[in-house]
């Protein structure tokens, strides 16, 4: 798929180990725009934007969990051109033991990793819609594709994320709008620190790399690293007796 327009790279959760791996990818000649709370903490990301050869960066403030503010914000973004590449890489990884007895908590991973990310998906898929082009880039996670009883409050938002965004891409079909769905495995970074890292663990450069060359292959979605995909084809078998007593 070749895509000529230059329109701006916007990368919502700004200050994401993997967000901004794909904006310095996408930098050279573009316009970036980094949007995340606390905008004005983003210096070292900005800079690292443009030393990858972006015409222009700007941090823009964005709280994923406030939905009201989402329609606004956008507003402001387009000011600056229409978007061609939209990253959502906002997310947390919350905790488990205490999200089975903190309903709060429980639900506040939920909204963040879900809710947070339909909305912005929703308003966003209008507006491209209505350009005409665009490209959404969308990070599930193997956690979703089958839920485990260790990770089972985020695993359980990344499946209905990875739901919506697969519907959501055929819905685009056809209107010049596409949508990467992007599964990485375990990546080793800030929010997984201390953690132990899984079996074909990833990092973000690597997750970065195959997502943008997926991107600009016109793929639909992408596994990180590729041998997941038949990995977790195949633990979809598994006996729920056996499954459930799997680790992370």
């Amino acid at each position: 798929m070749n895509h000529t327009v230059q329109g701006t790279v916007v990368v919502f959760g700004g200050r994401s180990e993997i967000g901004v791996e794909v904006a310095t990818r996408l930098a050279p000649g573009r316009t970036v725009i980094l949007a995340a709370r606390r905008a004005d903490d983003l210096v070292d990301e900005c800079a690292a934007v443009r030393a990858a050869g972006a015409a222009a960066v700007h941090a823009v403030e964005f709280d994923a969990d406030a939905l009201g503010t989402h329609s606004a914000v956008l507003d402001r973004l387009t000011a600056f051109g229409p978007i061609d590449v939209a990253v959502l890489a906002f997310g947390i990884l919350g905790d488990q033991a205490r999200a089975e007895t903190d309903a709060a908590h429980a639900v506040s991973i939920v909204h963040t990793d879900y809710l947070a990310q339909v909305a912005l998906l929703t308003d966003l898929a209008q507006r491209l819609r209505a350009q005409g082009s665009g490209r959404l880039v969308v990070f599930s996670s193997v956690a979703g594709w089958r839920v485990r009883r260790a990770n089972y409050v985020y695993g359980s938002a990344k499946a209905g994320l990875d739901g919506f965004a697969s519907g959501l891409a055929d819905a685009l079909h056809g209107s010049g709008v596409s949508l990467l769905l992007v599964r990485p495995g375990f990546v080793i970074g800030r929010m997984t620190e201390g953690m132990s890292p899984a079996p074909l663990s990833s990092t973000p450069p690597q997750v970065a790399e195959a997502t943008v060359r997926a991107l600009h292959r016109g793929r639909g979605e992408v596994w990180v690293p590729a041998v997941l995909r038949p990995v977790f084809f195949g633990m979809r078998l598994l006996p729920r007796a056996i499954w459930r007593r799997l680790p992370r």
